[in-house]
């Protein structure tokens, strides 16, 4: 492994991270497309794909200002971004709707992970007074911001909430069998209370009874004084 020795040295490293993670995203990309239901996602994705191959030529031509041949290293992080989209959307989902919100959201993953790359890129190339850089690569930045907004404006406006109005769906069938259950306790409860009514009453007139007997034979003892 070649040491990195200059600032010039940092942003080629920088680039040929971004070149791997771009390049690996040309086949991670279709995957997502393929599993997505909702057309508007899958419109987003594949237009993102045409966008991702520009960004891959402005990389060669940056590489080219720089005299270095255009050739990626290993990108770890985007690697396991990748990996980890793929685990879900393998995952078995009940509702179409809810695969699409996990698509979305691996997207965006891939997207801020970008936008952080291009950024940190730019502000080096910028220190080197490398303008013509700090132009490609802002130009490729504004795409990752765009791509990612239009992925929110989806899940916001369409498949987040059609994820949501299905478990809905879901809890109401749930509520919709309680009644019959729900009548049969209060049922209990209304024989419940009408057996401690009873109890209650018998009990009362006992100790009524005891006390009017009492006084028959205080009466009693009375009489008998006089």
């Amino acid at each position: 492994m070649a040491s990195i020795d200059s600032m010039n040295a940092l942003l080629v490293d920088e680039l040929r991270d971004i070149y791997d993670a771009e390049k690996r995203l040309t086949k991670a990309i279709p995957k997502m497309a393929k599993k997505a239901e909702n057309e508007e996602l899958r419109s987003a994705l594949e237009e993102h794909l045409q966008e991702t191959q520009g960004q891959i030529a402005r990389l060669e031509e940056a590489f080219e200002h720089l005299g270095e041949k255009a050739k990626g290293k290993p990108c770890a992080g985007m690697k396991g971004i990748i990996e980890e989209g793929e685990e879900h959307m393998s995952e078995d989902y009940e509702d179409d709707d809810l695969r699409d919100a996990v698509i979305i959201g691996s997207a965006q993953r891939v997207e801020h992970y970008e936008i952080a790359a291009y950024g940190t890129a730019i502000a080096h190339a910028r220190l080197l007074e490398q303008e013509e850089i700090v132009r490609l690569l802002e130009e490729t930045l504004e795409e990752e911001k765009a791509t990612d907004a239009r992925l929110t404006e989806i899940a916001e406006s369409v498949v987040n909430l059609e994820a949501a109005d299905q478990e809905e769906g879901e809890e109401g069938d749930d509520v919709m069998m309680m009644p019959g259950r729900g009548r049969q306790a209060a049922s209990g409860q209304r024989a419940t209370a009408a057996a401690s009514s009873r109890r209650s009453g018998a009990s009362g007139a006992g100790r009524s009874g005891g006390r009017k007997s009492s006084g028959g034979r205080s009466g009693g003892r009375s009489s008998k004084a006089r």
